[in-house]
C-alpha cells in the first residue's frame, strides 16, 4: 500500500474555526469516536493542512478571519473530492442552510451543538 492510501485510511478529521473552545470541545468529541483530529483557526491554515493529509471528514465553520466558509466548499469538492463537509456555524438560517447543502455540504449543524448532534452527523455522511 503507498503511502498516500495509508493516509488516507485513517479515520481523520480536520476542523477550521477560529473559536478555541469550539475546536478543543469538537475535538473531544471527534476522539471519543475514534478520530485523529487537527485544528486550525482559518482557511489559509486549512488548504495547508488539506496538502499534507486529506481528512475522512471536514468540520467547517462559515465566518472566519480570512473569509466564508461557505465560498471555502468549493475548493474542498473540487481539490478534496473525497473529504465529506460538515457546516458547524451560529449563523443558522433557512438560507444558510440551503446554500451550504446546495454548494455541497454534507450535513449542517448550528452552534451550540450537542454530541448526539455530532455522532448523528457522522452516522449520516
Amino acid at each position: 500500500m503507498t503511502q498516500q492510501k495509508i493516509l488516507n485510511s485513517i479515520r481523520s478529521a480536520l476542523i477550521i474555526d477560529d473559536e478555541n473552545d469550539i475546536c478543543f470541545l469538537l475535538s473531544n468529541i471527534l476522539k471519543k469516536n475514534d478520530l485523529k483530529v487537527s485544528c486550525v483557526n482559518s482557511l489559509a491554515e486549512g488548504i495547508a493542512s488539506l496538502k499534507l493529509h486529506e481528512p475522512c471528514v471536514l468540520f467547517l465553520d462559515n465566518y472566519l478571519p480570512d473569509g466564508f466558509g461557505m465560498d471555502f466548499i468549493s475548493y474542498v469538492k473540487n481539490e478534496h473530492a473525497g473529504t465529506k463537509i460538515i457546516m458547524v456555524t451560529a449563523h443558522d438560517t433557512p438560507d444558510d442552510r440551503k446554500n451550504a447543502l446546495q454548494r455541497g455540504a454534507n450535513f449542517f449543524i448550528a452552534k451550540p451543538f450537542t454530541v448526539d448532534q455530532i455522532k448523528n452527523a457522522l452516522q449520516n455522511i
